[in-house]
């Protein structure tokens, strides 16, 4: 049985005042409504970050008893994770109708803020809370520091990253950053410093946001309302928790997720029209495409450059403007799907990649811990 995304949609974005459960509820309605599906259809329900327990919460609060749930919490990636999950219980008839679901009011709430080291309680803050790290972004700038020096990498092409995704932003009207203007990479470099080398502009926004898709059978989802993306492949790998237990700052678990995705779906990285790849900051793109295969390790520097991954490059890459620049709402794993299948229907307007055949959505979690690769395919 082949499992498709028959629904997607976005909740408001950006500051909001709306609660967590209210943007999920938007997510919601809006992703069964694009499907042609009502809620009394679902009967398995993927979320995370609700509560302690998160998807009891979410059947709760939208009044159904699902025969199916998952509240994974891997961070970023958990979302590509879920549609694994999602498509192995469709396949195995646990249930019918998934809905993989997530928001945050983290902007509003005001509930983000730069922390110390990992957890106390856990062994690694021996090693790690001394020197007093910022979380999670001192863990990231270690991994761009080391990138550099090791490759011998410019600071500029670190920054293309977030130049490129802000010209995709320039084009999506629901971008927290649509209406602000191109930037340069001076621009990023001469932002301020938060953990050396990475800058404000090399990190993701802070936002409230959400999204929700809806997963059922090829057949099924053929006879509803949207023409659907179907799942080809999937993997995941995860690594480690603090950097103290990471064997190689330069080899993330993209290496492995990217790998077995590419071979369940009998697929190679050249056959990959639009990528979606999470960008918590501008390093975790370079160390992703390395590791998914797009290019050989120390070579995304360049493989970004003379903007190849800007509009109208000829390697689309996060083409709603990504963390960066479109939205980040605390785990932006699900929207890297959402786009991804927009662009597989066709209907991503100004910033559409003409032709687009086979989409890839990568998500990472923790600094560096968690990754999950989904394969996508558009149904013609």
């Amino acid at each position: 049985m082949t499992v498709a995304i028959a629904g997607v949609a976005e909740s408001d974005l950006g500051v909001t005042g709306a609660s967590i459960l209210g943007l999920q509820a938007q997510a919601i309605t809006r992703a069964l409504d694009d499907a042609g599906l009502a809620l009394a259809d679902v009967d398995g329900i993927a979320t995370t970050g609700v509560s302690r327990f998160s998807a009891t919460q979410m059947a709760d609060y939208l009044g159904i008893r699902p025969s199916w749930t998952d509240s994974t919490f891997a961070g970023g990636s958990a979302f590509e994770m879920f549609v694994a999950r999602a498509a192995q219980a469709i396949e195995a008839g646990q249930c019918r109708t998934v809905l993989i679901t997530f928001a945050s009011d983290q902007r509003s709430a005001r509930s983000r803020s730069l922390s110390g080291a990992v957890e106390a309680h856990t062994p690694e803050a021996i090693f790690e809370s001394p020197y007093a790290p910022l979380y999670p972004i001192s863990y990231y700038a270690m991994a761009a520091q080391r990138y550099l020096h090791t490759y011998g990498a410019a600071r500029e092409q670190l920054a293309e990253v977030a130049v490129a995704a802000r010209a995709w932003a320039l084009l999506n009207p629901k971008a927290f950053r649509y209406g602000k203007g191109p930037i340069s990479a001076a621009d990023v470099l001469a932002a301020p410093m938060i953990s050396t080398p990475l800058t404000t502009a090399d990190c993701c926004l802070v936002t409230d946001g959400g999204g929700a898709i809806v997963l059922t059978s090829l057949e099924r989802a053929r006879d509803l309302r949207r023409r659907p993306a179907l799942v080809l492949g999937y993997g995941e790998s995860t690594t480690n928790t603090g950097m103290t237990t990471a064997d190689d700052l330069l080899r993330p678990g993209s290496f492995d997720s990217g790998r077995r995705a590419f071979a369940m779906a009998g697929l190679t990285p050249s056959d990959v029209d639009v990528a979606e790849v999470y960008d918590s900051f501008t390093i975790t793109v370079l160390l992703t495409l390395e590791g998914l295969g797009f290019c050989a390790p120390g070579e995304a520097a360049g493989f970004v450059a003379g903007g190849r991954i800007r509009p109208g490059g000829d390697f689309p890459l996060n083409t709603n403007g990504g963390g960066l620049s479109y939205c980040h709402p605390g785990q932006y794993g699900l929207l890297l799907l959402v786009e991804a299948v927009r662009q597989l229907r066709g209907e991503s307007g100004d910033r559409q990649v003409p032709g687009a055949e086979i989409a890839l959505a990568h998500g990472t979690g923790g600094i560096l811990s968690s990754h999950a690769t989904v394969l996508l395919g558009a149904d013609r």
